[in-house]
């Protein structure tokens, strides 16, 4: 089935623009929905209010950006609670952007811890923060409200592929970069390196933390894929499979899968608690032999993200295509076209798919579909017991393997 196109944002061209620099690598929803942001190339990241490009696509068909702003919760720092909107910011970064993520002191829903201490930053409450890897190997952090420069952080001495924000509201940032390493910040202390997390072998493409901010995922070159203990900052396990570079990483919304995408045309669905894959989305038919799949098949796979209702994953890949796939089905349950595509990530609410290409974003319809009353009761107890705890349970066989995603 084809993808209904719900919209998309183009980025302005000009004569002496060229391709190369134009490339969107990353695009990402702030937690509370408030914004979108991505990278158009030579430097620039486009913040615009979400809910006010929605409305442009339902007013205006698909086509063009929005300029108005659009309307959030109130701060809890806000004086009389006066509402703040969101502001559309072009942001000049000041190098060539490669990662790009939202963090809030305010804990993410998804969050399955249930006593969280609230951490205040220094620069306000309910502080809002959009932070930028750089080329140059910098971090800068900007507050999504003002488009206003707070921190720069220059530890790497590579490029910085990709940054994570722990969900628990703590202002823990992660960042993977081409210098093997990834570093562990602590924004509420001015931007503190807590930690060096040395192990990768080689370039580190991607991070992921899982919901409750136990444990970090992190890919990259080399065939790697590794789980940190985010307690303690050291390696739980690698998990090997993968046939080539891994290059994008995300856990389901119950922390109870991880999801892994390769060069190898193939993203593989874990059990990150025991190293076991679950499930593999094949994106070349047949699939290559690994001494295939090792090398350049037109079919390299460049994200892949989990949806909201835990029950769909999509990919995007160099076949020209973005796959919309069920978790418990072996084929795509929709497609959509788009050429030179490298990032994806569903919005906030799970309703809809980004996905960025040459400066511009394009957006898709999630497909809709009613979970059972089964996979709820699964996603409430995946939350809160890993897979060694949930098979030592006195019930049925068959309902242990549902739990434990044995589909």
């Amino acid at each position: 089935a084809r993808s209904r196109t719900v919209g998309e944002l183009l980025a302005p061209t000009a004569p002496f623009d060229k391709k190369c620099g134009r490339e969107n690598w990353t695009v990402a929803f702030a937690p509370d929905g408030s914004y979108l942001a991505w990278s158009q190339g030579h430097r620039v990241v486009k913040l615009v209010p979400w809910a006010q490009c929605l409305n442009n696509f339902l007013l205006h068909g698909t086509k063009n950006g929005p300029s108005a702003a659009g309307t959030r919760p109130p701060r809890h720092g806000a004086e009389g609670g006066q509402r703040s909107k969101p502001c559309e910011h072009v942001i000049d970064c000041g190098d060539i952007v490669w990662g790009l993520a939202f963090g809030s002191s305010v804990p993410e829903k998804q969050s399955r811890c249930v006593n969280i201490e609230w951490h205040r930053f220094k620069f306000g409450q309910d502080q809002l923060l959009l932070a930028t890897g750089l080329n140059n190997g910098r971090i800068k952090i900007w507050d999504a409200y003002t488009g206003k420069l707070l921190l720069n952080l220059m530890d790497h001495t590579e490029v910085v592929r990709d940054l994570t924000f722990a969900p628990d509201g703590s202002l823990i940032l992660v960042s993977a970069s081409r210098d093997k390493t990834l570093r562990v910040w602590d924004l509420k202390d001015d931007g503190n390196m807590m930690k060096v997390l040395r192990g990768h072998p080689n370039w580190v493409y991607g991070c992921a933390f899982s919901p409750d901010s136990s444990i970090l995922c992190s890919v990259g070159a080399s065939k790697a894929v590794f789980l940190w203990d985010m307690d303690k900052y050291s390696m739980l396990r690698k998990l090997e499979g993968h046939h080539n570079d891994v290059v994008a990483c995300e856990f389901s919304p119950d922390g109870a899968l991880l999801a892994t995408a390769s060069y190898d045309t193939r993203v593989y669905l874990w059990d990150p608690d025991i190293g076991v894959i679950l499930r593999e989305f094949g994106h070349l038919f047949p699939p290559p032999t690994p001494i295939f799949a090792g090398g350049a098949n037109d079919r390299w796979v460049r994200s892949v993200c989990f949806s909201h209702d835990g029950l769909h994953v999509a990919s995007l890949a160099d076949d020209r295509m973005v796959r919309f796939w069920r978790i418990d089905e072996e084929y795509p349950v929709q497609v959509a076209p788009l050429n030179n595509g490298l990032c994806c990530t569903f919005s906030t609410d799970g309703s809809v798919l980004a996905a960025g290409q040459d400066g511009s974003v394009y957006f898709w319809a999630t497909p809709s579909h009613v979970s059972s009353l089964q996979h709820l009761c699964r996603m409430a107890i995946r939350r809160v017991m890993p897979t060694s705890q949930v098979k030592n349970l006195p019930i049925p066989c068959k309902v242990l393997e549902f739990l434990c995603y044995q589909i």
